[in-house]
């Protein structure tokens, strides 16, 4: 599960990055409780358009921002996206700590704070790629995954006590003061052990070159669609978070309780995914009909406590689903293009916050959060039904009747049995299906240790036709 920490460099960005990470999500629990209860009255659609301003940036400047990643020295990108999102988060609480913050400062501040992350995400999420070998890059995107979601735990909770204790500004400062620590795992990374990568050459065509290999990787495309689909509607944690903590009688405290209760299930999901030897699409597709099941039951739970239960639901199926989708998507990649096709990820994934957000405040608005988290299942169930018809139509899945026994059923694909278990069946690359181990059709005809020894050792070895 943790195979990845073995490395030096990984390591050390690993423990930085979950130092800044908790100082981001204690930022973010902040930012939206200031929008939603100290400069608006509760008005949720305002919570939303700062989530739009704030990811908007992802999905226009991805042919450029992935482009950057692929060209440029990754460790040098993130020391200057780092710099810049520590600033922006000491000027905005200053704002507050002196008492100058408007809405459309926190506007302002979402605006810049998404330009900056446009370029930070795809670097720092094909970093990676530089700092582990190829056979464990699966493992060490669930470990930076697992760390992201053990600072959600750690990082509203903080959040909700430091704004009643020391206030909303002195949190963004705070904030401002850990990404020190990410900057200082990244000075003093070894250089010599960075893995060398191929650099994307100048030529006409570059800013393109990501859009047409998606577009000839049919299942990069079905993850793209799911992606989209998750971020628009059903990844609104902050509308839904602070909403159901109003509508259930809570505050700050409460709120910030909420949001570190979703992360216990993210967390789980995020281990459970570094444990996989490599990335599944049925794994994606499962996880995201058990969001879709988990978000409706969270919407008719009738006290805190069983709605924070329901919460660690999905919070497990999204990461489950997001882990797993970024391993996938990073791993059957080619190297030369991963950079560019990683920022159209992102642009995908945070792209249609600013499409789906003020749709589902507007929704929580209009009629209350439960109907909020309603239209977030039904957004998964429609991408969860999406991806199984792709299955079964491109991939010419079929469940009949097993020829040697009438009460079994073997699922076919593409006229070749399989077990019931690979309903939807993994579609890599050409690259790693090419590596990839492929499984015995008899795992009881194996020879034993004992026996294999003696046949390596040329020792009672069977006579070979």
């Amino acid at each position: 599960m943790f195979r990845s920490l073995s490395s030096y460099n990984y390591r050390l960005w690993f423990i930085g990055a979950l130092v800044s990470n908790i100082g981001a999500w204690m930022q973010s629990t902040t930012q939206s409780w200031v929008v939603l209860t100290v400069l608006t009255d509760n008005d949720a659609v305002a919570v939303g358009i700062t989530m739009a301003l704030q990811f908007g940036p992802q999905l226009l400047l991805v042919p450029i921002t992935g482009l950057i990643a692929d060209r440029f020295d990754r460790r040098k990108i993130l020391m200057i996206t780092q710099s810049a999102l520590m600033l922006l988060g000491v000027a905005l609480g200053l704002l507050l700590i002196l008492g100058h913050a408007e809405l459309w400062h926190l506007y302002v501040f979402a605006l810049l704070l998404g330009i900056v992350n446009a370029v930070d995400g795809p670097a720092r999420q094909t970093f990676v790629s530089d700092l582990v070998d190829e056979h464990n890059m699966s493992n060490a995107v669930a470990l930076n995954s697992a760390s992201f979601n053990a600072a959600r735990m750690i990082g509203p909770a903080l959040a909700g006590l430091l704004i009643v204790v020391i206030g909303s500004g002195w949190v963004f400062i705070v904030n401002g003061a850990t990404f020190l620590a990410v900057l200082f795992a990244l000075y003093k990374l070894r250089a010599n052990q960075l893995r060398s990568r191929p650099r994307a050459p100048r030529q006409r065509g570059q800013l393109v070159q990501g859009f047409r290999y998606v577009m000839s990787r049919p299942d990069l495309g079905v993850i793209f669609v799911i992606v989209f689909i998750m971020g628009a509607f059903g990844m609104n944690f902050p509308i839904f978070a602070s909403t159901m903590a109003v509508e259930l009688g809570g505050g700050a405290g409460d709120y910030g309780l909420l949001s570190s209760i979703l992360a216990i299930g993210s967390l789980t999901g995020a281990l459970l995914a570094a444990r996989r030897d490599r990335a599944r699409m049925r794994v994606i597709i499962a996880a995201v009909g058990l969001f879709s099941i988990a978000a409706f039951v969270a919407s008719v739970m009738p006290t805190f406590w069983t709605f924070g239960l329901a919460l660690i639901f999905i919070g497990f199926a999204t990461v489950t689903m997001l882990t797993t989708a970024n391993a996938f998507v990073q791993t059957t990649t080619d190297a030369t293009v991963r950079g560019r096709v990683m920022a159209l990820y992102m642009a995908v994934l945070m792209g249609g916050t600013p499409l789906g957000a003020p749709i589902v405040g507007g929704i929580a608005n209009a009629w209350g959060p439960r109907w909020a988290l309603a239209a977030a299942g039904l957004a998964a169930l429609i991408a969860c039904a999406f991806a199984l018809t792709w299955a079964v139509v491109a991939r010419q899945l079929r469940l009949r009747v097993h020829p040697d026994s009438r009460w079994r059923l073997v699922v076919t694909h593409a006229g070749r049995p399989l077990p019931v278990s690979s309903i939807v069946p993994e579609d890599f690359s050409e690259e790693v299906a090419l590596t990839s181990p492929i499984s015995l059709p008899d795992l009881a005809r194996r020879p034993r240790p004992e026996a294999q020894a003696r046949e390596n050792a040329g020792v009672g070895a069977p006579q070979r036709r």
